[in-house]
């Protein structure tokens, strides 16, 4: 670092991608490019939904954002130091089902507190608020397989709300879920993010999730940035903004969007 230069200075939860790119090599041996130039902020407190089409390279940011795989070029930081790999201050959700089945509800999350260092004593108490921010209290004792899709994807959102992470990354979480439950978790994800204004990154391709969620909606093609848009739809969300005009000029402005990128005529023989 040159004497003139100063640090940047970041916020907690403050997320940087420095032209980040990445390179795998393909079975014929040749190189193919998944992430090109991407440089993205994510201020504190903040969440950017990033959408784009199955195989444009979302989940492989997310993926190097949580350190599971190495950019060929570029960094990421959070609040000012680089990532490396995997760490406790940044929580993954992913799609598939991340709770231990042969642990009652309440011993998951105690499970996630004990890896992240609670004392003994203190984690019953923690148990209990972090399973009433998902509306779980009640379901303590019973085991994952005695819970609907939907209620285990609440498990896993508390148990990794219980490590305290900085940042909170989210691979397509609703993905496998029926519609009306998915809408059920995206405004339980409202209601946890005004009492815990998380920094939150969150890959979906469902454009009525990102515009329902979102601060900022960030889109990928081709493992390039091809669209931002920022969401002034003011919060709290109840699940009745879906139904207004401002609401669906986004999601059909992002839908329009991929559509043309996947060049879909609109005519139909």
């Amino acid at each position: 670092m040159n004497m003139g230069e100063v640090e940047k200075k970041t916020q907690s939860g403050e997320l940087n991608i420095e032209h980040v790119s990445i390179e795998f090599n393909t079975v014929s041996g040749d190189k193919m490019k998944a992430l090109d130039d991407i440089s993205l902020d994510v201020a504190h407190g903040e969440l950017v939904a990033v959408v784009g089409r199955s195989g444009c390279g979302k989940t492989t940011l997310l993926n190097i954002v949580a350190g599971l795989l190495e950019p060929t070029g570029g960094t990421c930081r959070l609040n000012g130091k680089e990532i490396t790999g995997p760490g406790r201050e940044r929580g993954v959700v992913f799609q598939a089902d991340a709770v231990f089945g042969w642990k009652r509800v309440g011993d998951n999350v105690d499970f996630a507190l004990k890896l992240g260092g609670v004392p003994k004593e203190e984690r019953g108490q923690l148990i209990t608020k972090y399973l009433k921010m998902v509306n779980l209290e009640k379901f303590t004792k019973f085991y994952p397989k005695e819970l609907s899709g939907g209620m285990r994807k609440r498990l896993q959102i508390a148990m990794v709300l219980a490590n305290q992470p900085k940042l909170l990354l989210m691979d397509e979480p609703f993905g496998p879920l029926d519609y009306a439950t998915k809408v059920e978790l995206q405004v339980e994800v409202e209601k946890i993010r005004l009492k815990n204004p998380l920094t939150t990154f969150f890959v979906t391709h469902d454009v009525e999730e990102a515009t329902f969620v979102a601060d900022r909606i960030i889109m990928i093609e081709k493992g390039k940035i091809v669209e931002e848009l920022k969401v002034d739809i003011p919060r709290p969300r109840p699940v009745e903004i879906r139904n207004t005009a401002e609401f669906h000029a986004i999601s059909d402005y992002l839908l329009g969007k991929l559509l043309e990128l996947s060049d879909v005529k609109s005519e139909v023989r």
